[in-house]
């Protein structure tokens, strides 16, 4: 792994990886699966030979055009429009003036579902005219390769929560800590759940090894 890309193995997909990646995507049986039942329901059970080809070239044609993140999201975008129009009744931002365009920040947030809490800043950044923010999502949560390709796509990077031993440990915390500053310091504003899972009776408190994780890069400069 060379200097330019020490973080490839955490970091979000590049511009330049996205058509590689939704052609994965494409190509990938259980993702097309999921959209066929969600989609046709009970009509899989004897039509599955017929529709999944079919979505596969709906997708192939929606998503040829489809070459950097922003694209990706701009769509993600259509669905948020979508789901807050529907679903509530209205979100407000507040302290949004406070921040700067080009600078980089990072939001450590409450906890309560891993798709929507960053979903919800990106909203507000992004309808305020900012960038939207680079995710931290644990490993646990991309058992299945369409779900990474799916989060990696959408700027998510990759906690490994999987690692064993002290040891591991903290190579894993030095390499997130480490590829967080580097962000920050970039321009690039990052999301992180202020502790592991969500809190079960809404007492959200941070974990210390959070603030630790965080300091590990700090402390060098």
């Amino acid at each position: 792994m060379t200097d330019v890309d020490r973080f490839a193995d955490i970091r979000p997909y590049r511009d330049e990886e996205v058509p590689a990646a939704i052609e994965r995507l494409i190509q990938d049986d259980e993702f097309i699966g999921a959209i066929a039942r969600y989609r046709f329901g009970s009509l899989m059970s004897w039509l599955g030979w017929a529709i999944r080809p079919l979505i596969r070239l709906f997708l192939r044609r929606k998503w040829c055009k489809v070459t950097t993140v922003r694209q990706v999201q701009l769509g993600v975008t259509r669905y948020m429009s979508r789901m807050i129009a529907t679903s509530t009744k209205g979100i407000t931002f507040s302290g949004i003036e406070h921040l700067k365009k080009e600078q980089g920040y990072l939001f450590v947030s409450n906890h309560r579902d891993i798709a929507m809490d960053p979903a919800f800043v990106n909203w507000g950044l992004h309808s305020h005219g900012f960038d939207t923010v680079r995710i931290a999502i644990g490993d646990n949560l991309l058992r299945k390769p369409c779900a990474t390709e799916l989060m990696k796509l959408n700027k998510s990077f990759i906690v490994k929560r999987s690692a064993k031993g002290p040891r591991e440990m903290m190579k894993m915390l030095g390499e997130l800590s480490a590829y967080i500053g580097n962000s920050v310091h970039e321009g690039h504003s990052i999301w992180i759940a202020q502790k592991e899972g969500r809190a079960k009776n809404g007492d959200d408190k941070t974990d210390p090894a959070i603030l630790k994780m965080f300091y590990l890069d700090g402390k060098k400069q």
